[in-house]
């Protein structure tokens, strides 16, 4: 597709992490295929923002003036002109000819709303765990789409169509971040899109090694805050139960996780909204741990919803 008007932007979303960020727009600027790339910077306090208007690749900085957190995403897409939209964190970005590949699957089955991606991890491109899962996933193929369909992806490593992004209402704001993804994938499937794992499109991931204060908690918060907004209640009520139980045992995460869903409760309650059957179903096989050989550790259940 060289020489053709881009397909696909790159959303990126960062704060307080200037050389990471370059180095992600500079992995950006050298793919083949050139994509437009917007940056949402979410209040960062250092030289960020005009590092990043500075970078050579061109970039649309977009400042928020806050941390918005999973919501910067949305707003990039509101300012992407083309039909596809891949993500990227700042420690995150594309191999060469990803997008277009994705791009093409797009072109190619009108119904698939988004693509999760392979991850490879670090500098030895490991493969991220989160592959086997999505490449594991008990739901049954579909004709008219690419890849495995699932409920689940990695933020940082999805091609979304921009169409159904915003049909979906893109990350909801109740979550605000952490383990976001898969209230988005429920909402894509409920309005009739579908949403695959195709290992033919890879990201590079390069996280940081440090450990993120409070990521587990705002993870299992945001784990039962989607049951009650998606979920029949039997599924949020039992969620919930389990985080009160690990409360009462003296597990720290679990109880300001669960101080962190009573507070966001009520705005849950309002935007409730009961998945469809037929994806209530495709949610419940997806509950079921998966069936490992005794000689392989278990995946965590939880990582399809990272």
């Amino acid at each position: 597709m060289s020489g053709a008007a881009p397909r696909t932007t790159v959303a990126v979303i960062t704060r307080n992490r200037c050389a990471s960020l370059l180095r992600t727009l500079d992995e950006l600027a050298a793919l083949p295929e050139r994509p437009p790339v917007v940056v949402v910077d979410n209040g960062s306090t250092d030289a960020t923002v005009e590092a990043a208007r500075a970078h050579h690749g061109g970039a649309r900085v977009v400042a928020a003036g806050r941390n918005t957190g999973a919501l910067g995403r949305n707003l990039a897409v509101r300012h992407a002109t083309t039909p596809y939209v891949a993500f990227s964190d700042d420690d995150s970005w594309w191999a060469p000819g990803a997008l277009d590949t994705a791009a093409d699957l797009f072109d190619a089955h009108p119904r698939l709303g988004l693509l999760a991606a392979r991850t490879l991890v670090g500098p030895d491109a490991a493969e991220d765990p989160l592959n086997r899962v999505l490449g594991d996933s008990p739901l049954p193929p579909a004709a008219d789409l690419p890849g495995r369909p699932v409920l689940g992806f990695l933020a940082c490593a999805a091609v979304a169509r921009r169409r159904a992004f915003l049909d979906a209402g893109g990350y909801h704001r109740v979550l605000f971040f952490g383990a976001e993804e898969t209230l988005l994938a429920y909402d894509l499937a409920a309005r009739g899109w579908g949403v695959t794992y195709e290992p033919s499109v890879t990201a590079h991931h390069h996280p940081d090694t440090g450990t993120r204060p409070g990521r587990t908690t705002t993870q299992q918060r945001n784990a039962v805050l989607t049951a009650w907004l998606r979920r029949p209640l039997t599924v949020a009520l039992r969620g919930t139960g389990r985080l009160a139980a690990a409360a009462v045992r003296g597990e720290r995460d679990a109880a300001l996780a669960l101080s962190g869903v009573l507070t966001r409760l009520p705005a849950a309650l309002r935007s409730r909204a009961p998945l469809p059957a037929r994806v209530e179903h495709a949610a419940r096989l997806l509950d079921r741990p998966p069936t490992t050989p005794a000689s392989d550790p278990a995946p965590d259940p939880q990582d399809q919803y990272r």
